[in-house]
Parts: structure tokens; sequence; C-alpha cells
């Protein structure tokens, strides 16, 4: 794989990327970026966990004008969440130039977006519904945008959106230049190229599929309030050299790592906030084995070279497959076995399935073990210790001792009870974690909640828009179906 350095970018960009934790680019991003810096237009058959997002998202960085107020670029998304994920991401990529991105979509008060696009925005990512709405209100014009992005396509146009895009991209000056991604080339798609790209090239990327036979992969279902006491059980059974745990979130991390620290576990936690010291220092005590267990979030851990890594426990699910073969990827190294873990909550199991799918890799399921079976496993790892300690020998300092307390007590009574001070009772320590919400695949997200709320739940996710109407018709699946779709879904059997 090339490194970002390779392609050509610029050293505003290159820093972002690198405060992100990225060296090397995906796939996707290393065919896509040159064609679409030289102002090609590019058909992108890709699916989600591939690295897509940056794939456009760099290249349109690079070529917006920061001294220019206008728009000048337009991203459209099928849901509300994709496009606040890709929204957050771009900022994160333009951290180091002037550029202004903001994300429009249903199910938010239109009046505070209108209020937004006065900061003169040069990127805007929006659902196709919403920026119809804008552009008939003349809050937003794209007479300036000289590039446009569609991403996941095929689901816009399974959403009904194929009449929305028309009129948006009839909007956009024809010199424009056009970045499509679809993970399927449905005719309707093939249909929309051929209108509004000109000789574009075609990047077809695969998801990755896992061949690590290597690591063994398995899951248990558990409730979010028992992810600690299991994560810990497990920790004492299968006594792991170096293990990894992997959390969602900076705030988690940092609670994890508190929380071993709590139980008597050598942690450690690393995150994008921590500066390179910090994180250079704790990657230096787990290569030295003076850690028993580091916590990362996905961005730091990216790039991670650590051999000996015998567990990776994925305490939150990961967003997507990439992250996951790039978390399991931490173990199993240079020929060696390794073992990965994931929790996964009761309503994260459509989650896991689409995991599964994409890397075409069966997790297996795991019994989740009982404090008995725990303790047995502390007690082993004290025996262990205590087996090892006599046969490095060097105990003539301490024989005496021995000597007069065997005077007065069973020898088995005293290995037992050294074996009890060994074997403190982690449980003992109350721990309460701050609760992660759930993530949830779009097909569940679109089956089971009607408007497609997305795992915030906040207000804005199930509202019926704003007071102007907005989130009538076609403009309500800007978050999924509404619930008058099923009579336009009886209509189109008929």
């Amino acid at each position: 794989m090339a490194t970002f350095h390779e392609l050509g970018l610029s050293d505003p960009v290159i820093r972002a990327i690198s405060d992100l934790g990225f060296e090397e680019a995906t796939p996707i991003q290393e065919k896509t970026i040159p064609l679409a810096l030289q102002g090609l237009d590019i058909i992108g058959q890709a699916q989600t966990g591939t690295g897509k997002t940056a794939a456009f998202g760099i290249p349109v960085i690079e070529k917006v004008d920061p001294e220019d107020p206008a728009v000048q670029a337009l991203i459209m998304a099928p849901t509300r969440e994709l496009a606040i994920q890709v929204s957050e991401e771009l900022s994160k990529l333009a951290s180091n130039k002037r550029v202004k991105v903001l994300p429009v979509y249903g199910g938010q008060d239109i009046s505070r977006q209108i209020r937004a696009l006065k900061n003169k925005p040069q990127i805007i990512i929006g659902t196709p519904g919403r920026l119809l709405d804008h552009i008939r209100r003349k809050t937003i014009r794209l007479n300036e945008v000289s590039m446009v992005v569609l991403d996941e396509a095929d689901e816009m146009l399974d959403m009904g959106f194929v009449e929305d895009i028309e009129s948006i991209l009839s909007e956009i000056p024809e010199t424009r230049q056009g970045l499509f991604f679809s993970a399927t080339m449905p005719p309707a798609i093939r249909r929309l190229t051929e209108r509004f790209l000109r000789n574009p090239q075609h990047v077809s990327i695969q998801a990755k599929e896992l061949t690590v036979s290597n690591i063994k992969q398995s899951y248990m279902e558990i409730h979010e309030r028992q992810k600690f006491d299991v994560l810990c059980r497990l920790l004492d059974i299968d006594s792991p050299e170096l293990a990894i745990v992997f959390g969602r979130t900076k705030r988690r991390v940092d609670e994890l790592n508190d929380a071993l620290n709590k139980r008597g576990y050598l942690a450690e936690g690393i995150h994008g906030d921590l500066s390179q010291r910090q994180r250079d220092v704790a990657m230096r005590k787990f290569r030295e084995g003076q850690l028993e267990v580091l916590v990362a979030t996905d961005v730091a851990a990216r790039g991670l070279d650590v051999s000996g890594v015998t567990h990776v426990y994925n305490f939150d699910i990961p967003q997507d497959p990439e992250s996951y073969v790039h978390r399991i990827g931490r173990t199993g190294r240079a020929g060696k076995t390794g073992e990965a873990v994931t929790f996964v909550t009761p309503r994260e199991i459509e989650h896991k399935k689409s995991i599964e799918q994409l890397t075409k890799k069966k997790m297996e399921r795991r019994q989740v073990p009982t404090m008995v079976e725990a303790l047995e496993g502390k007690q082993r790892l004290a025996l262990d210790k205590l087996v090892e300690a006599v046969e490095e020998g060097g105990l003539g300092d301490y024989r005496r001792l021995a000597e007069e307390v065997l005077d007065n007590y069973d020898s088995v009574a005293l290995v037992s009870a050294a074996l009890k001070i060994m074997t403190k009772k982690s449980a003992d320590v109350d721990i309460v974690l701050t609760a992660e919400a759930p993530l949830r695949t779009k097909k569940f997200k679109r089956k089971d909640e009607g408007r497609g709320g997305g795992y915030r739940g906040n207000k804005d996710n199930y509202g019926r828009g704003d007071k102007r109407g907005e989130g009538r018709g076609k403009r309500d699946r800007d978050g999924g179906k509404d619930f008058r779709s099923k009579d336009r879904d009886k209509r189109k059997k008929k």
C-alpha cells in the first residue's frame, strides 16, 4: 500500500491525516485520490468500511479554495446519519485549512441550517430532500460548485431519491467534476453516470476478506452493564500475555483504563487526545511487557506494530468491517496464534451479522464465563507464578522464615494462603462505566425505527420536521422511510 506522502498531497492535509493516526492509504484511497486530483470523473464501486469517505474527501479538501466563500463542493448522502458522519470526517481532514464544512439534513430545524449557511461553508454535505428545499428557497446556490459527490448512490436510489438527485445535478455547472460511489451498479446508477459524468474512470474495490486462519474469532452476546465484569473474567481466565481492549470513544478508553487499574490490572489507555509523548510512553511500556492491557480507540491503534499480542477484546463492536479487520489484525502475527473476542449487545446482533457478511467470516458464539471460572483462572495463574518463582531459584533469603512458619503450620495450608493472597477478588471493587449507545446497521434502522433515527436517540432523529412542513412526502426519506411509505410500497407492488 502507498503512504499518503506518496499521493502528492499538500502539507496541511498530510498533517491532518497524520494527526488522525493514518499512514497508509487503503486500496480505494490509493486508486481514487490521484485520479480525482487530476480532475477526472470517477465511478467508485466499494462497500462500507473500505475508506471511501477519505477517498473522495481528501481530493475535495485539496481542491477547495479557502479564500472563496462560495459553495465549491457538494456531497449527497442517503441518510442524516451518514451526512453527519461524512461532515465530521471532512472537518477533521480540513483542520489545517480554513475550509468550512456544513451538513444539512431533514429532521433538523431548517431555520437553524439557514443561519449556519450565512457562515459561507465551501463544502456542503446533505440529504437530497433537504438540499432541494434549500435550493428552492435559494438559501443554497450551486452555480460555483466544481465538485459533486454521490455517496452510496445505490442506497439513495433504493430510497426513491433518483428524481431529486437529477434535479440537484441539473443545478450544478456542466464543467463540474463528478465522483459517484456505489456498492452495486444497477441499471439506474449506470443511466445516472452516463447522463452526468464525462469519460469516468472506474475504480472497483471489494471488501476485505479475512484470511487470518490463525486468529480464533468469537463473540459474546451481553448487555452493556455486564461488559466490564465479563472483560475482567476473560482476562482472569485467558491470562493473556499482552492484550488490546478496543473502545469506541475516547471517554470509553479513559474510563476503562481507570477501571482496570482499580481492579488490579496493569493497563494504559491511548487515544487521539493524548500527546505523542504520552502515547510513546504507553507503547514503550506495552512493548516491554510492563503492561498487561492496552486500551485503545481505532484511530490510536492504526499503524500499531506490536509483536506478542495474544488477545484482542472488542469491548465495543467496531463501526465497520474495515475497523474490525484492523483491530483483530493486531494479534496472530508472525505465524503465531491469536484470539479475538467481540462483545455484542442484543440490539447489535444485526450489526455483527453485517460485519460477518462483508468480511465473509463467522464469529463463533462463546458462553459468558462465570465468576467461579474466573476465580479458577486466577488461581491457576497464581500457582504458575509460584512454580515459576521456585524454578528460578534465588530463594535463600526466604528459607529461614519459611522453615520457622513450617514448624507451626501445615505446608498445604501455607501454599493455600499464598494463593489466596495472590488471588484477590477483583469484583470487590464496584465499577460503573458510562453507557454507550448501541450501533445498528442501516437495514436494521429502516426496518425497526421507521424514520431511520440512528443510535443517538435524540429528538431530532424521530421528529416530524420543522414548522414549515419539512418531512412531507419524499422529504421524509432523508432519515429513512416515513410512516406513509407503506402506502407507497403497496402502490409499487401493484
